[in-house]
């Protein structure tokens, strides 16, 4: 039942901006309507000597080819980047299919030039042997962000995505990042090491934090536009360098250009909730998020205990009930309907079993949510031929995703056309996109009368966070993740309104989630060695909690030492307890795992 599981070595001090005494001028305001902290602090920005000097109300920076080579806080003083080696870097790439990298430097003969645009914008122009590109660095008085927006295109088709870094992170940095509802952690540290994560469904809100004992600096995107971007945690040679990247949207076969995506920088005094905060006071503005809060209801602050994978035995029900109130349980029920699990999806029809079972937890008081799914569906099922030409399709391999069960092991899907359509018994998968209408139309009715039949004002659809960039990225002019995003608001306005929980926790699905399956760091189905280093961080929770609460996923009966952990780093994650079980008697007999769970939740 459970799966898824240029050229030289920069040298010497770096020097301080010469606009810095510019900047700490008083000034007073012109206008007295106009912000006197715009007016006191104007922001600046000026070539001199080949280097670029920004001046902000808050920090002051050096460019140097290319390279971000100082960024430091103006307040504390503190500098944020050290010397690093340009031979092994560059500050602009291309990015194709297949990680294959255009580098943007001297050993490929790039010249550049500096055009200065005003007193507070500037461009740097590269022209490289494989390509073309235009980094412009300005500023914001109201925040006192740097700005920097790389865009770069080539002649040679296949572009993915221009890719901007800032090597030269000072070693005792910490990344605070939304990877796996958040990490804190070492750069150099093998868990990141080298990797590249997309957003949404990897980079879970578009944010990188830096952190060094108190303060640091952040990066970040302020993008409504659902644009597809990526971090990349260190390269080959160096950890101490992170990489953003502004993607294309697919197909890119015969793409030449990508960037336009603005990265923001500036720094912070405190600790990580600082810079956090002001990621989520721009992400509550810009959806309009204080709306979505006034929607929730009420009971969903009062959860306190979770079980996943719920058998739908009615003794689990009684055993529960003698230990904490029902009212503050949540049952995550995937096997009530008249099919197996995950086979012959979008087809809801209650089997007998399913309907005592629900039915018995609202005579408890349980809240339960059966398990649905937003956007898998089983290629048997009659539906298929009215969707087929819109099912994912990676972006590099062209090939249909989705997944198959055969034998105890997860495997692609077929692209023969009969053997997609005749492997009911393999559990054979397409994803649809979200973006069709015809889908989420299919799938609401489909929802609305299992619901109706029940009686339901609580589902789960799973599979939410599956909102990749795509090789038919755009439907309806959609992306999969804006996509999404519609698909879990239509599901939430169906008959009378439905509370709707789902897999995985972003900064697009938490917009209409009200609960969360949250993964732990690529721990699926085994978790991976060093999992214990991934908690302590409840980003996540911080950044989308007022909407969305986390609870746990997968292998938390607390039966050995490894579920033990999982555990415990979902509760570091600010997520709400969590077991999964087989019977009753794992409740009224409970290991010392699952006890303390349950003392915890009734706490």
């Amino acid at each position: 039942m459970i799966r898824r599981n240029f050229i030289k070595t920069a040298g010497g001090a770096i020097a301080l901006s010469p606009l810095e005494a510019f900047s700490q001028r008083k000034r007073e305001p012109k206008n007295p309507k106009v912000s006197a902290k715009a007016e006191y602090y104007p922001s600046r920005i000026e070539v001199k000597d080949d280097k670029i000097y920004a001046d902000t109300m808050t920090l002051s920076a050096i460019f140097e080819n290319g390279f971000l080579i100082s960024l430091r806080n103006k307040k504390s003083g503190e500098e944020f980047i050290r010397e690093f080696s340009r031979e092994i870097h560059s500050p602009l790439q291309l990015v194709y299919t297949r990680d294959e990298i255009m580098e943007f430097s001297d050993k490929n003969f790039t010249n550049l030039r500096i055009n200065q645009v005003s007193d507070k914008r500037v461009e740097i122009i590269f022209s490289c042997w494989h390509g073309d590109g235009v980094v412009s660095i300005f500023t914001d008085d109201e925040t006192g962000d740097l700005i920097v927006e790389p865009s770069a295109y080539s002649s040679r088709p296949g572009v993915l995505a221009c890719r901007w870094s800032v090597p030269g992170i000072k070693p005792e940095m910490e990344l605070v990042a939304p990877l796996f509802q958040g990490i804190k952690i070492k750069l150099n540290d093998e868990l990141i090491h080298n990797s590249r994560w997309a957003w949404p469904s990897y980079w879970e809100a578009g944010l990188a934090i830096l952190h060094s004992g108190t303060g640091g600096f952040y990066v970040h995107s302020r993008d409504h536009k659902y644009r597809y971007k990526a971090l990349k945690t260190g390269s080959e040679n160096d950890p101490y360098v992170l990489s953003f990247d502004s993607e294309a949207y697919g197909p890119v076969d015969n793409n030449l250009a990508a960037g336009n995506l603005a990265w923001r920088i500036n720094v912070y005094d405190g600790d990580w909730h600082v810079p956090a905060a002001r990621y989520r006071d721009w992400l509550w503005e810009a959806f309009s998020l204080k709306k979505e809060e006034e929607k929730r209801k009420a009971w969903i602050n009062d959860v306190r205990f979770a079980v996943s994978w719920c058998p739908g035995e009615t003794e689990i029900l009684d055993a529960l009930s003698k230990k904490i109130s029902p009212s503050k349980v949540l049952l995550h029920y995937p096997e009530w309907r008249t099919d197996i699990y995950d086979q012959n999806y979008p087809e809801y029809k209650a089997s007998e079993k399913g309907r005592n079972f629900t039915k018995r937890c609202k005579e408890y008081g349980f809240r339960v949510m059966p398990h649905f799914n937003a956007n898998d569906m089983d290629p048997s099922n009659p539906v298929y031929n009215l969707i087929r030409d819109f099912q994912y399709r990676d972006i590099e391999t062209k090939k249909i995703l989705g997944w198959s069960w055969i034998d105890g092991r997860s495997i692609g899907v077929p692209e023969s056309n009969d053997s997609r359509v005749h492997n009911r018994k393999n559990n054979v998968m397409v994803k649809v996109h979200p973006g069709l209408s015809m889908w989420r139309s299919v799938l609401g009715e489909q929802i609305k009368k299992a619901c109706d039949d029940l009686g339901l004002d609580f589902v789960f659809i799973d599979v939410t966070l599956v909102m990749h960039n795509l090789y038919n990225s755009l439907v309806e002019s959609t992306t999969s993740a804006e996509g999404m995003k519609l698909l879990i608001d239509h599901i939430g306005r169906l008959g009378n309104g439905l509370v709707v929980g789902g897999e995985g926790l972003n900064e697009i699905s938490m917009q209409g989630l009200s609960f969360a399956q949250a993964h732990l760091f690529k721990s699926w189905h085994s978790s991976v060695e060093g999992l214990e280093r991934t908690g302590g961080c409840d980003l996540n929770q911080f950044l989308f909690g007022r909407l969305c609460k986390i609870i746990g996923y997968s292998f938390l009966s607390g039966k050995n030492k490894d579920e033990e952990t999982r555990m415990q780093v979902h509760l570091e994650h600010g997520g709400i307890p969590t077991v999964t079980i087989t019977s009753a008697d794992e409740i009224n007999n409970p290991n010392p795992a699952v006890k303390r769970m349950l003392d915890i939740a009734n706490s």
